[in-house]
């Protein structure tokens, strides 16, 4: 098979084109933005192609001969979405309608989307299924994946393409390059006596590890055929933003102060309460390996080796 991952020098995207390149041909399709040449492992089954998926006319050249295309890249900022709101629209809805007419030039039928959990919006039903109901949205990020959502379903039923869709919590693991993790390691390299926690700390998150999420997905590729697939992918628990943080200081032999900015969310669109329902893909043979404390340890030993990613996320 000849794949083709869009954000592939992303920290999911990178870690699936490890996984894929083992034994398949698999083209990167990143502006670098957000990504890094460096996560790129030297592979002779691996492409690089520098491109904006905003550029369409070029992305219809690259796209020719793939069979399966991962579409991960987007734009993730959340937190501060509200700052440029052009940007979900422009590097989530028309990047992923680009995507969408590029497979369609190239007669391309399958595509693996990377959505998220927030497009549940204002959701009470915990653990949250996959037919849950669409509540009012709280993010433009989350606005943004579900309009892909519904896009990639159109082209399903109007073109007979098949998609499997995977909503996530948020990953961690190796190549992390933000969130509260980030964030707080950050912090407590450059000032170990106190710390920001943004919210009230008791927000209550799921996470996955980064591998169990890769193996989740392909888990899916291989065993679920309908035109239509959508899966969660979650931990079987949840934490709450104060034992995250309790497990990297512990992890970091560190004390802070706590200083907290109040209020049940951490951010206006932040969601206090993340827990999906996995049963789904697990009805497949899946099951979380990492417990979210292992996945956490194993975020912030990579993040004190590679130091070097602070100074490129300001």
């Amino acid at each position: 098979m000849k794949y083709l991952i869009t954000g592939g020098a992303g920290f999911i995207g990178s870690n699936l084109v490890d996984s894929l390149s083992k034994k398949n041909k698999v083209t990167i399709v990143d502006n670098l933005n957000t990504g890094f040449k460096r996560y790129i492992s030297k592979n002779k089954n691996i492409e690089f192609v520098k491109c904006d998926l905003l550029n369409i006319k070029k992305l219809k050249k690259i796209f020719k001969n793939h069979q399966i295309i991962f579409h991960l890249a987007a734009n993730a900022d959340i937190r501060f979405g509200l700052k440029h709101p052009r940007k979900d629209l422009e590097q989530n809805v028309l990047a992923t309608f680009n995507v969408l007419e590029a497979m369609r030039h190239n007669n391309i039928k399958k595509i693996v989307f990377t959505s998220t959990a927030p497009v549940y919006g204002n959701n009470n039903i915990f653990p949250t299924p996959e037919n849950a109901p669409m509540s009012h949205q709280t993010s433009l990020y989350g606005s943004s994946k579900l309009y892909c959502e519904g896009l990639i379903t159109s082209y399903c039923e109007g073109y007979n393409f098949q998609s499997w869709i995977f909503r996530f919590v948020s990953i961690l693991g190796p190549k992390y390059s933000h969130g509260h993790v980030f964030d707080f390691v950050k912090q407590l390299i450059e000032n170990k006596k106190k710390i920001k926690v943004l919210g009230n700390g008791k927000q209550k998150k799921s996470y996955i590890h980064v591998n169990d999420c890769i193996n989740a997905i392909l888990i899916a590729l291989k065993k679920s055929k309908n035109k239509i697939n959508i899966f969660n992918l979650g931990h079987d628990t949840y934490i709450n933003v104060n034992q995250s943080l309790s497990t990297i200081k512990n992890f970091m032999n560190m004390n802070p102060k706590r200083n907290y900015t109040g209020g049940k969310s951490g951010w206006i669109g932040d969601q206090p309460f993340v827990f999906l329902d996995n049963s789904k893909i697990k009805k497949l043979g899946w099951k979380p390996k990492y417990s979210i404390k292992e996945s956490v340890q194993d975020t912030v030993k990579w993040l004190l080796n590679n130091k070097w990613i602070f100074k490129k996320r300001k």
